[in-house]
């Protein structure tokens, strides 16, 4: 039997789940709100001549495109990747990145703000005894997803470093994920040890990476938990936006439980 473990979140305008300039703002149009729009587009309609009187029901939504669970694009982390070619966006994204076969790290024993090393990869790699593939999906497993919707969720969860995010792309992976807010360790945390070094290649180490191999990641996912170490797939679609830096994404993964 194929079962379906839904790892996506819901947009919604009241969940904690981003910095306030990027809050989603959402406006519900119930059926008899909505008339206004329905009845001009049939002259001589009223809403007496409807079932109930009723229209129909619609939403407007204000929102970036990294709200929600999403997919980011080569191009949302420098205008330029390997070669000094152009960043891809997400409307160019190759389909066989996003349908493959999914493999889960667990990191929820590391602290906020930690920044995860290669060696760490490589040992829960090892604990869980799997070999990565070219097209893996990699999901990171953090602390951040028993905090999401709460006020501190944007500063919750480990990151994935430079060296980290390199080991997984010089392996053949192009698309992974995190439950985190960010692939990256959480700004709060990234800003202080800036304060102590004054060394700036550690803002946004794991995002630039893809400067030097094209690579996207989901941001955002649920259910990390509810998955096995391997042995499923993911299905991670982006929405089609022209030129865009990322698309919101309804992230699946499929098991065969037979």
């Amino acid at each position: 039997m194929v079962r379906f473990i839904d790892l996506s979140v819901a947009i919604d305008n009241d969940t904690p789940a981003d910095p306030p300039i990027q809050k989603p703002v959402i406006e519900y149009f119930d059926h008899s709100q909505s008339l206004g729009q329905l009845l001009p587009f049939f002259p001589g309609l009223d809403a007496a001549h409807l079932p109930d009187g009723k229209g129909w029901a619609v939403e407007k939504i204000m929102l970036t495109t990294h709200n929600g669970t999403h997919l980011d694009a080569p191009w949302h982390y420098h205008p330029t990747m390997e070669d000094g070619m152009r960043a891809t966006t997400i409307d160019e994204i190759p389909l066989e990145w996003c349908f493959q076969k999914g493999v889960k790290l667990d990191f929820r024993h590391l602290e906020d703000g930690y920044v995860v090393t290669a060696q760490d990869v490589e040992n829960e790699l090892r604990r869980i005894g799997h070999m990565l593939s070219p097209l893996d999906i990699v999901l990171i497993n953090t602390a951040a997803a028993a905090h999401y919707g709460e006020p501190d969720y944007i500063h919750r969860g480990c990151g994935m470093g430079r060296e980290a995010t390199l080991y997984l792309l010089n392996r053949g992976v192009r698309v992974a994920g995190t439950d985190a807010w960010s692939w990256d360790a959480p700004f709060l945390h990234t800003a202080r040890r800036f304060a102590e070094t004054n060394d700036a290649s550690i803002i946004w180490e794991g995002h630039k990476a893809g400067r030097f191999k094209a690579y996207c990641h989901m941001e955002k996912l649920c259910n990390l938990d509810l998955l096995p170490s391997a042995g499923f797939t993911v299905s991670c679609f982006p929405v089609k936006i022209k030129a865009a830096s990322a698309g919101w994404i309804r992230a699946v993964a499929i098991l065969d439980d037979q």
